[in-house]
């Protein structure tokens, strides 16, 4: 296996070409490449005697920088290449081809990016009996594909389901071990490819980007506050709102020292 200095030295020589092509003004020590590098470092585990990669890279950054980003829809492809391409040469595998996308942050400052890695082939808290609500999901709609949640600012959580519950109840799919945290705090529902979060009647409230909300169609980026627990809502590619979706900007996102699959609250930043 190469060490993290051999793997950024590859990786770096691969990616510079696209930085330079679709990134105009891009800096080697704008560090990204290193930060990228890093992330799949720290985020390496052992399967049956072969190393596995993360297969998903998040781009955090303030919306002015994300549309430098976003102005060549190719950048993001040729980074998930060279990730690959170096990762192979290393000696590492992944699940599936990885895959870059970006959410915003508008108090990150302009021009500085952090990148979250994680796995996205892994379920979230499945083991517990499967709730009422399952019965409500439609056969004839797509789940929409490449939506997560960052949680806690490092945790990213796939959400692969028609109905999803979350809460402090051990049956909920994402289960948030956190006395602030109602037993069924709220649910995310995809109707006609959106996905709309709901309130469940909640003691401490859901908040989306600082305001209160029963329900809310959630866009990338959006910054949700469960009682006072930080979830990042991004997908890819991200869903235009309309007019009379429109919310407050995004607001910023609690760091954590470690993602889990079950969210307690000693795992937050304080």
């Amino acid at each position: 296996m190469a060490t993290l200095d051999e793997f950024e030295s590859r990786l770096q020589s691969l990616l510079e070409v696209h930085f330079l092509k679709y990134l105009p003004g891009y800096k080697v020590e704008d560090g990204i490449v290193q930060q990228l590098a890093a992330a799949m470092h720290g985020h390496l585990r052992e399967d049956h005697g072969v190393l596995q990669a993360p297969n998903l890279y998040v781009v955090v950054a303030h919306p002015a920088t994300l549309t430098c980003w976003h102005a060549e829809p190719r950048l993001l492809k040729e980074l998930a290449n060279a990730l690959y391409t170096a990762g192979e040469e290393a000696g590492s595998r992944f699940p599936t081809k990885p895959v870059v996308t970006t959410t915003a942050d508008i108090n990150m400052p302009a021009n500085e990016v952090r990148i979250i890695a994680s796995f996205i082939n892994e379920s979230v808290a499945e083991t517990h009996g499967p709730p009422a609500e399952t019965k409500l999901e439609p056969s004839a709609e797509a789940i929409p594909s490449k939506a997560f949640f960052i949680i806690g600012g490092a945790q990213i959580v796939l959400l692969n389901r028609f109905v999803t519950n979350i809460g402090r109840r051990l049956d909920n799919h994402i289960v948030i071990d956190d006395p602030r945290i109602s037993r069924a705090h709220a649910q995310l529902r995809i109707v006609k490819d959106r996905f709309i979060l709901f309130d469940l009647n909640s003691t401490g409230g859901t908040f989306v980007n600082g305001q209160r909300a029963n329900q809310s169609v959630l866009h990338p980026g959006d910054v949700i506050s469960l009682a006072g627990v930080t979830l990042i809502f991004g997908q890819d590619p991200p869903v235009k709102r309309t007019p009379s979706e429109e919310q407050t900007e995004p607001g910023s996102f609690v760091s954590a020292d470690r993602p889990t699959a079950v969210i307690r609250k000693e795992d937050e930043a304080t």
